[in-house]
């Protein structure tokens, strides 16, 4: 433990900042834990195809039904025998059924991803889990042998190319829907939440500079030998004395019987006076 005071204050401020840094980032990577566990267990199609407590479908003979109707892959099978156990409650009417279902029950609705994309970009309640279980292209359908298709076929791939689709898929799907989803890395503190232990850890190296001097000039003045006011000289002669002594000076052994005394001896002026 330091003795002198000025170096108590470093240390006390020093351990009193290390205490407040490891007390936020213990609080921060908590509460990212936290976040951690309250994120849904359904992921992927895998995960809704090992559990029975939420209960999935998809609507009546629809093309998401047809899928999983024909599908040869295990998972999808399994899902298939799950729907088709539970035909009066598991397949629906139409979509505005599934959805209201999904928001009042533990139901899950398969749909195409284009209709999920719309719809929970307008009800902040719903989202989409996991990616896409099958991959289907649209098209225009005209008669055969219309003189228009291999006109909208070249104009609907020069808005694909020029990424217009894209632009107008973002406009009418999002427009002013739902904000994006958090991340799930942890948020880093910025300046603004741990910028007060920094003023305090400045604030305290200022005062220990502070009480350092004075400690300092109060030792000057001990060691002169004139009471009335400290010299330049003195102060500066006091500061040579720290910055050379880098070892403690061995003491002489005292003599035995006598007592050791420091005495300051004042100059004196000699007059001149008569003798009586």
């Amino acid at each position: 433990m330091p003795k002198a005071l000025s170096t108590r204050i470093v240390g006390g401020i020093w351990w009193f900042f290390t205490l407040i840094i490891i007390s936020s980032y213990t609080a921060n990577l908590a509460a990212f834990l936290t976040v951690e566990r309250m994120d849904s267990p359904i992921d992927s199609a895998d995960d809704l195809a090992k559990q029975t407590k939420i209960e999935y479908g998809a609507v009546r003979d629809g093309s998401t039904m047809t899928f999983f109707k024909k599908s040869k892959i295990s998972t999808y099978e399994k899902m298939w025998a799950f729907m088709s156990s539970r035909k009066n409650t598991a397949l629906l009417k139409n979509n505005r059924e599934g959805i209201q279902r999904v928001l009042t029950t533990d139901y899950a609705l398969l749909m195409e991803s284009t209709s999920i994309e719309y719809i929970s970009q307008r009800n902040c309640n719903l989202t989409q889990i996991g990616g896409l279980i099958d991959s289907k292209g649209y098209g225009v359908g005209t008669p055969i042998g219309s003189p228009y298709r291999d006109k909208v076929t070249i104009a609907i791939l020069q808005l694909q190319e020029e990424g217009k689709l894209h632009m107008m898929k973002e406009k009418w799907w999002r427009g002013n829907g739902c904000p994006e989803e958090d991340s799930k890395e942890a948020s880093a503190l910025g300046v603004e939440n741990i910028g007060g232990i920094f003023i305090v850890l400045a604030a305290g190296l200022v005062l220990s500079v502070f009480v350092a001097i004075g400690e300092f000039l109060y030792k000057a003045r001990r060691n002169t030998d004139i009471e009335e006011c400290i010299s330049f000289s003195a102060v500066m002669e006091e500061l040579g004395i720290l910055l050379r002594c880098h070892k403690p000076v061995k003491k002489k052994p005292k003599a035995k019987g006598l007592p050791s005394m420091l005495l300051c001896h004042p100059k004196r002026v000699l007059r001149k006076g008569t003798l009586g």
